[in-house]
Parts: structure tokens; sequence; C-alpha cells
């Protein structure tokens, strides 16, 4: 679809004006034809946001266990009880892992798992608070709303009682996981657990009642349509609206390894920065949006910074939900440095963050590349 020059200048001009996009102007937006235009929109609304600032954080992802009773179609990870790759680890053994994964100044620990089926609910706060006590000053953010739905089911509390001894154990923050998108007709096709809006909502909701402020996805590029993702972040939205308890929202990558969806093929750049461009635009009340470098890949990661993204995650080590990173070329691992080049190289400036957003330190931005082509270069013999 090529809009009209008269719905361009009309969606500019909304834009500008920084009044609220209709789920009509989001669809147009999907269906525009000038991708350049539509980043041109997206960077504008980054910009009145963030200006030039990119954020990053010294994280690593922790996984608990990848046994899990439930089978998602886009699903890579997830193994059954007694199949040959299948873990669990031990309390002793989580706390290791961890302490083996920190250093460079790491400030987050983040920590997603299945939905074990014979796990005790106990077993969850006894690892944060061990967690906790290894490794004070990291912030825990730990479990999708998901996560916490099976808790509820396995422990017969509600919910309130369940964050109210998470917290307790150190919980500063839930994952954004478990959204996937909300739509029911793609939902019930793609998930195999009854954590549906509903309860995400409900979850989230909760967590923000309580002072914590949590992330939100949206898994794209599998079965879903355009109008499926605008329908998804203007849930988002109307919830924010409500509580103001999200921090940042993170477009997903569906990545086709290994799973019921691998028939079809993954987003090209160009469909992964029109999500980005649009959600940014729609998502008028979030501060951030942040494009996971680990599923996007590093290039289209950076052009996603003039797309409507703001924030580049962090020094991730070991990712293993989605897919084996070594598979698509990108690594499993960025220093603090290589951030911060990718970042510059970019034309942004990185600040680096803790989980809540405060900042820790403010780099310099990158030198403008009409003063480095107007700066001496060195002889050579």
């Amino acid at each position: 679809m090529v809009l009209t020059p008269e719905r361009e200048a009309e969606l500019s001009e909304k834009v500008a004006a920084g009044q609220r996009l209709t789920r009509q102007d989001g669809e147009d937006l999907y269906a525009a034809d000038s991708l350049a235009w539509l980043g041109g929109l997206a960077h504008q609304a980054r910009t009145a946001k963030n200006g030039a600032r990119t954020y990053f954080n010294v994280n690593r992802h922790l996984n608990l266990t990848n046994v899990c009773s439930a089978s998602c179609a886009y699903c890579s990870y997830q193994r059954k009880p007694g199949q040959p790759d299948a873990y669990t680890m031990r309390v002793e053994q989580a706390v290791e892992k961890a302490l083996a994964l920190r250093g460079e100044g790491l400030t987050e620990l983040h920590i997603v798992n299945g939905l074990h089926p014979t796990l005790p609910w106990r077993y969850y706060p006894r690892v944060l608070r061990e967690l906790r006590a290894a490794l004070p000053g990291v912030a825990l953010k730990a479990f999708t709303a998901t996560e916490i739905h099976w808790f509820e089911k396995i422990s017969g509390l509600s919910a309130d009682a369940i964050f109210d001894e998470l917290i307790d154990a150190g919980l500063e923050s839930l994952t954004g996981g478990g959204a996937e998108i909300f739509d029911w007709e793609i939902r019930k096709q793609i998930v195999d657990h009854d954590t549906h809006w509903e309860d995400w909502s409900r979850i989230h909701r909760l967590a923000h009642a309580k002072g914590l402020r949590t992330p939100a996805t949206m898994l794209y590029g599998h079965i879903e349509q355009p109008r499926h993702r605008v329908d998804h972040v203007l849930r988002l939205r109307e919830l924010q609206d409500e509580t103001g308890g999200f921090q940042v929202f993170i477009p997903l990558r569906y990545h086709n390894d290994n799973n019921r969806l691998s028939y079809l093929p993954m987003s090209q750049p160009a469909d992964v920065l029109r999500t980005f461009a649009v959600s940014r635009l729609m998502l008028d009340n979030f501060d951030h949006v942040k494009v996971f470098w680990v599923m996007h890949g590093l290039s289209t990661s950076q052009l996603a910074l003039n797309w409507g993204a703001d924030d580049m995650d962090g020094s991730v080590v070991e990712y293993k939900i989605t897919h084996d990173a070594d598979h698509y070329g990108t690594p499993d691992r960025l220093t603090r440095d290589d951030l911060l080049g990718l970042i510059r190289d970019a034309g942004f400036q990185p600040v680096e963050r803790n989980t809540h957003y405060q900042v820790l330190r403010e780099y310099d931005p990158p030198v403008p590349l009409a003063q480095r082509r107007a700066e001496p270069q060195p002889m050579t013999a």
C-alpha cells in the first residue's frame, strides 16, 4: 500500500504535534511504502523523549531449568523431563553459576525458566534469597507473568502473596516475557499454556501496584499480521495509561530454529525496522524501546536506533531461550567496550544504566563525521 501524500502529511502532523495515534493510524503506518519516511517519524519521537542517548546495562542471563510443562509452537528452549539435554539447577548450582557470570561491574541478573511440572514453589524464593546474598548490589530481574501464574497454581497462593514473598526475597522486577501476541486468534495457535492477556495484564498490574516497574515484550514475525501487532501495543498503551508501571517495550523477533513454526521465514531487516518504528510511534506513554541485539543481529540493531529504539540491552552471556546465537552469526556476549563502540558507530551517545533506568555513567558522544574528516591523519612512511 502506498499512502497518499495527504495521508502522509496528516500522520506527520500528528506526530509533530504529539497527538495520540489511533488503531487505524498504526495499521496505515505498517502499510506505508516509504521505510525512510517511517523511520524519520519514529526518530523524531525517539529524539523528543531521549535525545541522542542510547542506554545499555551490564547484565547476565540465568535460566534455572529448561524443563517445561508447556510445548509452545515458537519455543526452541523447552525440554520434557527425562530428555537428554533437560536440566534443572539445584539452588547451590544456580548460585555457583551466577558467581561465575559476575564481572565487568555486573548490575543485573535476568532469570527466566520453564514451567517445571514438579519443582516446589518454595524453590523459587529460596533461589532469590541465596542469589541476593551471593551477589549484593546486583538487581534480580526474574520470572515472566506466565511463571507467576504458574506459581499460583503449584502453590495455591494468590499472586499478591507470591509477590510479597518474592519481593522480600530480593525480586526487583519481573521480566517482560509471556506476552507473545495477545490477540486470542493468534495466541491460541502458538501458546500452550493458559496465561493469556487477562492474567498477563492482571499480574503486571499487581506488580506495578506493589512498586515494581516492569518491561513488556511482543514476539513478532511468525503467523501474526501487522494489525495484531497494533492491537498488542494498544493493549499495553491502555494498561500503561492506567498504571504507569512499564519501563520499556521490547519487540522480540521470532527465530525459526528447531520448533513447530520452523517452516516460516524470519522477519527481514525492513520488517524489523518497521516494527520498531510503529511501536515507538504508538507507545507514546512508554519512555523506552529496547532492541535486544541477540535476537536482531548487530547491524540491524544499530539501524533500529534510528527507527525508534533507544536501548541496546546489555552484555548478555549464554542467551538460550530462542536460539543458539552462533547459528545466526550473532555473538552470545558483548563487553562494555563493544557496546560503546556499536552505539557510537550508530551515531548516538552511550549511557550506562541500571535495572531501574537510573543513569550510572554517561559516556562521550561520537565524534561527528565532519570533524573526524577534518582531523589531521598520521603520516605513514
